[in-house]
């Protein structure tokens, strides 16, 4: 294929963009080891750099790569002089004419196997602890910075830091196998799994901190990923209920921000910009899964958005309904988050003076007390009864507690609509 350089340099920035990550995957379970993949992986892109503006894109571009970081690898181990274990496969690599990676052979490989569902497993392996294998993931999987992982965890850096490079050697000292488990082992170790793929999507559709709301990238991974456990395991009815919320989220996205990046609420939202083959297939995921009627919290999660989707207006929501499931999702799943979500639909269906107590009530936890959404709701309720300095004093707690500049500025807005309604009174 005959490309300008400007042409075969922006096709490699953008395979950099969007596959870099399933190509790391790849090296991982080929050279089994993070840090060796990951300068595999950009020797890779060096090599390709070099090479293809003069002897043009190749026909399968991933595979290449995959093959170039390999053989830059085992040259590497057989310079240091520790490819003991690396015998036959630096004697492939001999074969291997002027260093021109061929992918004949793992071509098929990577056809056939999804490594980066391989590299998720292995994250999410029982012996690390569970912020081990949210942040492992984030950086290993999605590609996050250290930075930005240590924002989303409010933790510093190097902390953040010091928690995956443990994690990374107790992978290695384990001798952890790359792998996806066994049918005897998966049932145990998809739930860490479903929930680390679900705060990898909650920190695309909704980011921690940072100017944009949203990462469509991380959703669109997170998506991904539980349509790869649903082909492993497609009766599961939580990853159907998991691939279900995180649809029915995503069919929200193009109208969750205005033309300014700032929020906009559910109930003002734009519902001609929902994505309807989203919501189809969404709504009819979350029905599949609770007719299994092996169903848990994800599934109920689906359905309570399902009922949001399935409202042609706001003022049409079947708060009847989502109180119900409410009521069920906490019953299965007792938390404080619930707890705040439930009450929020009763205020929506009974009125906000029928909730604020039991809002007031939750934010005596400690728990809530961090967490800006429960004071935003708080505020809203003392909005709509007219109670507006509590309502302004509990905007500016929420305001101080959130640093994603989205939903600052709805924050904001909000107090001073607040301050403009008390200056009239």
């Amino acid at each position: 294929m005959n490309t300008s350089n400007h042409d075969t340099t922006s096709t490699i920035d953008q395979l950099y963009r969007q596959s870099s990550r399933h190509i790391f995957a790849t090296l991982v379970r080929l050279l089994g080891d993070f840090d060796l993949a990951e300068e595999a992986l950009h020797e890779a892109f060096r090599a390709a750099m070099e090479k293809w503006p003069a002897q043009g894109i190749p026909s399968n571009p991933h595979a290449w790569l995959v093959s170039a970081g390999r053989f830059k690898a085992i040259d590497g181990i057989r310079r240091n002089q520790r490819f003991t274990a690396w015998d036959e496969a630096a004697e492939q690599a001999e074969n291997i004419a002027d260093e021109t990676p061929t992918w004949d052979i793992l071509q098929e490989q990577i056809l056939l196997e999804d490594d980066t569902l391989r590299l998720v497993f292995t994250c999410c392996h029982p012996s690390l602890t569970f912020d081990a294998q949210v942040a492992l993931t984030l950086r290993e999987v999605c590609g996050l910075t250290t930075e930005e992982i240590a924002s989303a965890f409010l933790l510093p850096a190097p902390t953040l830091a010091q928690r995956i490079v443990r994690a990374k050697s107790k992978i290695r000292d384990a001798r952890i196998p790359y792998q996806v488990p066994d049918a005897a082992e998966l049932p145990a170790r998809l739930s860490s799994v479903l929930r680390v793929v679900y705060l990898v999507f909650n920190e695309g559709y909704s980011a921690s901190s940072g100017d944009m709301l949203t990462r469509g990238d991380l959703s669109n991974e997170a998506i991904r990923l539980a349509r790869l456990l649903r082909e492993l395991l497609p009766d599961q009815a939580e990853i159907m209920g998991l691939l279900a919320l995180m649809l029915l989220h995503e069919s929200r996205r193009a109208a969750r921000v205005n033309l300014q990046n700032d929020l906009v609420p559910l109930d003002e939202q734009d519902r001609s910009l929902w994505n309807a083959e989203l919501i189809a297939e969404g709504c009819a995921l979350a029905e599949q899964a609770l007719r299994t009627m092996q169903f848990g919290a994800y599934s109920l999660q689906a359905a309570i958005s399902a009922v949001h989707a399935e409202a042609p207006t706001s003022a049409d929501t079947d708060w009847l309904q989502i109180v119900g499931l409410y009521d069920a999702l906490f019953r299965l799943e007792p938390s404080s988050i619930v707890a705040l979500n439930r009450a929020v639909a009763i205020a929506m269906r009974d009125g906000p003076a029928a909730s604020l107590a039991l809002v007031s009530e939750l934010l005596q936890e400690e728990s809530l007390q961090k967490y800006h959404l429960a004071h935003a709701a708080q505020a809203d309720m003392y909005r709509r009864l007219a109670r507006y300095q509590e309502a302004q004093f509990a905007y500016e707690q929420a305001l101080d507690l959130t640093k994603q500049g989205a939903e600052q500025r709805f924050l904001q807005k909000r107090i001073a609509e607040m301050r403009g309604l008390l200056a009239k009174n």
